[in-house]
């Protein structure tokens, strides 16, 4: 054949393809179900970091396998609900089936668009519950966890993550405990507007349902926040309603002992 003609090119240019396609597509097959490991495992560790299950640095030093365990050992329930607060969904939580919802965009859209969501809940020992947020930062996604003390307003800690934020300002909602750790003691003013805030000076007026933004990094503190006032609001009619009845029977006690 000769080398220099148009049709040799096109043949040639295509073995190349085909070859090329056929060895990603091997690639992909053998290193999928542990980048799917890898995943579940850093979702694990994001929420029970969160949980305050351990340290966060000590829970990054832990291998895949020891996570699972560890989530499995500590997990009372994991469910999803929907925007009316029902539950319509069971997780698993054995370790060899750990189930999660972590691709939290779709439901986003969902929640904003008022439709059908699979909303997760994760209740550890001690009646932590965990759940997500996602919203948009400055150049991209921004996600976190937030766990709630057993009243379900009262936050126990948080943890906070991003796709491309910027290094040394936006970044620092993942990098710096600091700011992680002044949500610990906040609560969520269900029933009220806004649920909750973060924005500049906003612990100023001493509101409990507030954390300063971080300096700098107006657009991602703005994206973070709208982020946990939308996914606060859909998880309200679950969260307030799970307290519900305990509040009732302790006011119901109350008045009895009087």
């Amino acid at each position: 054949m000769n080398t220099n003609s148009n049709v040799y090119t096109v043949v040639y240019t295509t073995v190349i393809v085909v070859i090329a396609a056929a060895v990603l597509a091997f690639v992909a097959g053998k290193l999928g179900p542990s980048q799917d490991a890898n995943a579940k495992a850093e979702t694990l560790r994001q929420m029970m970091s969160a949980a305050g299950i351990k340290p966060t640095e000590e829970l990054y030093s832990t291998k895949n396998a020891g996570i699972l365990q560890l989530y499995a050992d500590n997990i009372e329930e994991a469910y999803t609900i929907g925007l009316d607060g029902t539950r319509n969904g069971e997780l698993s939580a054995t370790k060899d089936n750990i189930q999660l919802v972590d691709k939290l965009k779709p439901q986003n859209k969902a929640i904003k668009a008022g439709g059908d969501v699979t909303l997760p809940v994760y209740v550890f020992k001690g009646g932590i519950s965990v759940i997500p947020v996602y919203g948009a930062g400055l150049w991209g996604p921004v996600w976190g966890y937030i766990a709630f003390q057993p009243d379900r307003r009262t936050i126990a800690g948080a943890y906070f993550d991003h796709e491309s934020e910027t290094p040394g300002l936006g970044a620092k909602i993942k990098d710096e405990a600091w700011f992680r750790e002044k949500f610990s003691g906040k609560t969520v003013a269900f029933g009220s507007a806004p649920l909750f805030n973060l924005a500049k000076n906003a612990e100023a007026a001493g509101a409990t349902n507030a954390v300063d933004a971080i300096t700098g990094a107006t657009m991602t503190s703005k994206g973070l926040n709208e982020a946990l006032n939308v996914w606060f609001k859909a998880y309200e009619s679950h969260l307030v309603s799970a307290v519900a009845p305990a509040e009732e029977e302790q006011t119901t006690n109350a008045e009895e002992e009087e």
